[in-house]
């Protein structure tokens, strides 16, 4: 019951226009544009100071903005709590959707590094062990998306959690360093990025295969945190209709 539910959650996804623009679409056109513009001035080789950024994109927009959305009008119109009188329990439903997440992560870096490869980039470290260490950032990174995903839309009218989970997507976006440098903001703004989910993982991915580094204890402790509290207050506060 729970792979049948995660293949239902996959497929609403790729069929829904909206959620591939933000997922796949999106994070391709800010690869390609940053990576080949010379826009901005950053360490080292563009593309491979862009490549982990977007992949961190790609994280925040299934695990926090796709998933806030869905969920906060699946809750609007009912289908969580006809869902939660089905022989799929609650916590059977929780599983589907973030296996449907991981799954969605899976082809989207797939594709992003398909096409970053094709746009020269090239990963430092050696593949196994950047691999794991890109695998525990990404679970984490997920984890801390998915809680705040879940509050936003648990505890939020629909629309509501459409025009917040946009706004929020926006700034994190911005600040996150995804494509900005975090240190070229002013210092009271660069404090406040730097404790950021999306600079964490951005950081993170980008000091295991842009640097080839070990890894980032700090920037996988500010995850965690983040994932610890929004996942609690998460279960606390969640309705599910």
């Amino acid at each position: 019951m729970v792979l049948a539910q995660t293949g239902a959650e996959v497929r609403a996804v790729l069929r829904n226009g909206e959620q591939l623009l933000l997922t796949m679409i999106i994070p391709l056109l800010v690869l390609v544009g940053f990576s080949a513009a010379p826009l901005l001035e950053v360490p080292g080789r563009r593309i491979d100071f862009v490549a982990p950024g977007v992949l961190a994109l790609a994280i925040m927009s299934t695990a926090f903005t796709g998933q806030a959305i869905g969920t906060g009008f699946e809750r609007r119109y009912g289908v969580l709590k006809r869902l939660g009188a089905t022989p799929l329990s609650r916590a059977g439903l929780m599983l589907a959707k973030t296996l449907a997440v991981i799954t969605v992560e899976i082809l989207q870096f797939a594709v992003i590094a398909a096409v970053a490869l094709a746009l020269g980039w090239r990963p430092h470290g050696a593949p196994l062990e950047a691999f794991a260490l890109v695998l525990v950032m990404v679970l984490a990174g997920t984890a801390a998306f998915s809680g705040l995903a879940l509050l936003m839309a648990g505890t939020l009218r629909a629309e509501a959690t459409l025009a917040a989970a946009n706004l929020v997507y926006l700034v994190l976006l911005g600040l996150g360093g995804v494509v900005v440098p975090v240190t070229s903001f002013p210092h009271a703004l660069r404090v406040v990025a730097e404790v950021l989910p999306i600079t964490a993982l951005t950081g993170g991915l980008r000091s295991i295969l842009a640097q080839g580094g070990g890894l980032p204890a700090r920037e996988l402790l500010i995850l965690l945190a983040w994932a610890a509290v929004t996942l609690a207050l998460a279960a606390r506060t969640f309705r599910w209709e």
